[in-house]
């Protein structure tokens, strides 16, 4: 089956016991068993849910993975997935990983004995210059968050296997939809779900995906032992949100290039920082592994003052953190989402604006930032 049908059928059978062609929220914390130890594959909903089960399988069939686990947020399955090394592997993650990646690495793990090494992951020299006996896992996010950085996946993923460690893949901002990276050759691929895979911005979840049993069982203990799983109604939510996730993306991406293309021309922004644009240095690489390239903007405007303004001006672009809503919204990553990279060798730059482009007529999220472009000139006296 092609992607956009088994985003609304994988996993999503019709209830058996009442025929209603949405899943159920099985809004039940334990289930009875016939005798002990036998039951109809579900305990306690810890361990498992039919509501989860349903997401699980429809994600990891977007992701063309054997293996599914949905988390209580992307972190929590960072989290998880980040446990498959010990103390005293060594895990490298990109030099402009996204924040909270970086929190839990630098922050949580590195004092717990996990040493690690953030890398320019464009470059093979780099990655081969960090590289240690001891590193187990690489960390790619691509594009990154929030500098829309585009690497090589399958080059690293084939480095690190040759060297003997797993390749986990962000894909949050890509989506399946756009890039399958298991595919490119990736062992793991990582997931917020509370951003595109949602889509309407009122869940919070996240998701790993793996072809490797032996990855797959692993997970599957952590995710049962540290108890970090996604309630029935947060499942249930980002399964809504799936099947519209191909049509959403594909609105998505039209009014990025239009935004893009405006950005681009607009004499008070410095640099646009899009994978689609032919000026983007990975752009060639994104369109031989991506579908599209995105709904994810970023721009460097004049001065920090004037990204400040420009970010409390705008009408339609929300100044709010997250991102893959059908609303656009606008930020400004060194002092929201990435103020934990501040004392970073790769602090986001004061002067970044970061957009999530929306579901909105392009035309007016074009006028809304023109507007606000002019407004910040004025305002800075220019």
């Amino acid at each position: 089956m092609e992607f956009e049908t088994r985003a609304i059928h994988a996993g999503q059978e019709p209830d058996p016991a009442t025929g209603a062609i949405v899943t159920p929220i099985y809004a039940s914390s334990t289930f009875v068993q016939d005798e002990v130890g036998v039951h109809k594959g579900y305990e306690y909903s810890r361990s498992g849910n039919p509501t989860r089960t349903a997401l699980q399988e429809c994600v990891a069939s977007l992701e063309d993975a054997t293996h599914g686990l949905a988390f209580a947020s992307g972190l929590a399955a960072s989290d998880a997935v980040l446990r498959l090394v010990l103390p005293g592997d060594h895990i490298i993650i990109p030099n402009d990983a996204y924040g909270g990646t970086y929190r839990l690495v630098a922050r949580v793990f590195e004092p717990a004995g996990y040493a690690y090494s953030p890398v320019d992951m464009t470059s093979l020299d780099a990655l081969n210059l960090a590289w240690r006996d001891e590193t187990k896992l690489v960390w790619i996010e691509s594009p990154t968050n929030p500098m829309l950085t585009v690497v090589d996946i399958a080059a690293i993923a084939s480095f690190a296997h040759e060297r003997g460690a797993v390749c986990v893949v962000d894909n949050t901002f890509a989506t399946p939809y756009l890039q399958r990276p298991l595919e490119l050759g990736a062992d793991l691929v990582v997931h917020s779900t509370t951003k595109y895979l949602g889509g309407h911005s009122d869940v919070i979840g996240g998701f790993a995906a793996t072809n490797d049993p032996t990855i797959a069982e692993r997970l599957y203990f952590l995710q049962k032992s540290l108890g970090a799983v996604p309630g029935p109604f947060d499942c249930w939510l980002v399964l809504r949100g799936i099947r519209t996730l191909a049509v959403r993306m594909r609105q998505h991406c039209a009014n990025a290039h239009a935004v893009a293309a405006f950005l681009e021309r607009h004499p008070r922004v410095e640099r646009v920082l899009y994978p689609g644009l032919p000026t983007h240095p990975g752009h060639t690489i994104a369109a031989r592994q991506m579908r599209d390239f995105g709904g994810m903007i970023s721009f460097l405007a004049e001065s920090e003052e004037e990204a400040v303004a420009l970010v409390a001006r705008t009408r339609l672009f929300q100044l709010a953190e997250s991102l893959g809503g059908v609303e656009s919204l606008i930020e400004h990553p060194a002092r929201m989402t990435h103020a934990s990279t501040a004392d970073a060798p790769f602090a986001a730059p004061p002067n970044l604006v970061r957009l999530s482009v929306g579901l909105e007529s392009a035309e007016d999220l074009v006028e809304d930032l023109e507007r606000a472009l002019v407004r910040s000139a004025t305002a800075a006296g220019t």
